[in-house]
């Protein structure tokens, strides 16, 4: 007679999520989170500055710096935020046990955010914990001491965190727009951060229904390399879609180039009438897009405060320290002139005449970006970047030389306008001259799209 086997019911307990705000905008990014009352984490805020701390809506707050700066903050200097977080190891270490997943957020460029926010990571480190950062680089107008000293804080939180997320104040003047307050332009940063946090905790606490859980979530998040982020919602009839191509060209973030990414993370969260095609139609384009080898997990949620409403949340991490994950360390909006050129007759010429020498029609929903001139890819050993390479060794005529990014490959949401002829792209591969050393620029890039 076969024996029966009997397992004994254990309650295993969620992954515990800690958000640790450190510095000043840390601080305003975390207050933000409690006032929309996310769920399923724990707040924390630290800083030297004491009035800071008292005007936090955080319950759990940490004054680091107490004899060092009398509680009136770093002054802009980060050996002084480093010092006060040493000081206060023990006391942050406390904070932190037990946790499964911290994200560490902070404002670089000044003193706490910018000194302190490295050692909270190097002890979540120690402690063995998932390590996310989000942090602001601060306006370029706040001066280029500043800047530098943002860089320099970057670089040793990049150490110690499993996975950095840089958000650039620079975009915050495409995003809010000329006639937005200074109030109502840093809340757009701060929505940002929330949402990225929130998709995340969701994903982890929240039964949705595509379930992922924080083995999931630490796969993608443990990756070495850089890191992007993008949010976008949707509504109406393409609403899936459209949040994703909002997702990929987020302003505010740098444009997600998913195909070169060792790990995709999705969140896609709608209302009680979100609808399996829709989760379908939104992936796929990122399958599609995405490097073979890469580890991409999605998950799908139900929030019944969404009223036909879409929202998706990427998070793609791995990417090669050279890659375009780190440019938003050297972005600079263009110059009037560099737009005029772009939008100039020659560039419209030049660009239809790659296209018929192709043998294909140009596409409907192919757009151009500006590609940066002070930092390019290199190739490696592996191979790595070696289009980029290709296209770096080709005359250019100038350094506002287009590029294709994942974004503009997604469908359009809607169908072109009536009056326009039907266009039909070839389906087959345009030949080229693999030693052609002439190859514009543009055109090896647009070789890959074909592949």
């Amino acid at each position: 007679m076969p024996s029966v086997i009997q397992f004994e019911k254990e309650f295993v307990p969620g992954a515990r999520i800690k958000v640790v705000g450190v510095g000043g905008g840390g601080t305003n990014a975390v207050d933000s989170m409690v006032e929309s009352g996310m769920q399923g984490v724990e707040f924390y805020v630290i800083n030297t500055d004491v009035q800071a701390l008292d005007r936090s809506r955080v319950p759990t707050k940490i004054q680091i710096g107490k004899e060092l700066t009398g509680g009136r903050g770093a002054g802009a200097d980060p050996t002084i935020g480093k010092q006060a977080a040493e000081a206060a190891r023990e006391e942050i270490t406390e904070a932190l046990n037990g946790a499964d997943m911290v994200f560490v957020t902070a404002g670089l460029g000044g003193g706490t955010g910018t000194g302190a926010a490295p050692v909270v990571a190097q002890i979540a480190k120690e402690l063995g914990i998932l390590t996310v950062a989000v942090v602001t680089r601060p306006f370029r107008f706040e001066g280029a001491k500043r800047m530098r000293q943002a860089q320099e804080g970057l670089d040793q939180l990049r150490r110690f965190v499993d996975t950095c997320i840089v958000v650039s104040n620079d975009r915050l003047l495409e995003v809010a727009g000329r006639k937005a307050t200074l109030v109502e332009a840093f809340n757009v940063a701060n929505e940002v951060l929330r949402m990225g946090v929130s998709s995340i905790s969701d994903l982890i606490s929240i039964p949705g229904l595509i379930n992922v859980d924080f083995a999931d979530v630490r796969a993608i998040m443990n990756q070495t390399g850089g890191a992007v982020m993008g949010v976008g919602v949707g509504k109406g009839e393409n609403r899936a879609i459209e949040a994703m191509k909002k997702a990929c060209q987020s302003p505010l973030l740098d444009k997600i180039e998913i195909n070169g990414a060792r790990g995709v993370l999705i969140c896609i969260t709608g209302g009680p009438d979100l609808t399996l095609f829709e989760v379908n139609e939104a992936t796929t384009q990122v399958f599609e897009a995405a490097a073979p080898d890469a580890n991409i997990i999605f998950g799908a949620v139900i929030d019944e405060r969404m009223k036909d409403e879409v929202r998706v949340t990427i998070i793609a991490t791995g990417f090669d320290d050279k890659s375009q994950a780190h440019a938003p360390a050297t972005y600079a909006p263009p110059t009037r002139l560099q737009a005029s050129a772009l939008e100039s007759s020659e560039k419209q010429a030049e660009a239809e005449t790659i296209f018929s020498s192709s043998g294909s029609s140009k596409p409907s929903h192919v757009s151009v970006a500006f590609e940066r001139s002070e930092e390019k890819p290199k190739s490696d050993s592996t191979g790595v970047g070696s289009a980029e390479k290709s296209a770096s060794e080709a005359p250019r005529k100038d350094d506002t030389e287009p590029r294709l990014s994942f974004a503009d490959t997604l469908q359009p949401a809607t169908p072109a306008p009536a009056e326009e002829a039907p266009r039909t792209a070839s389906t087959s591969k345009p030949s080229y001259a693999e030693d052609d050393g002439e190859m514009p620029a543009i055109l090896l890039r647009r070789r890959n799209l074909y592949q």
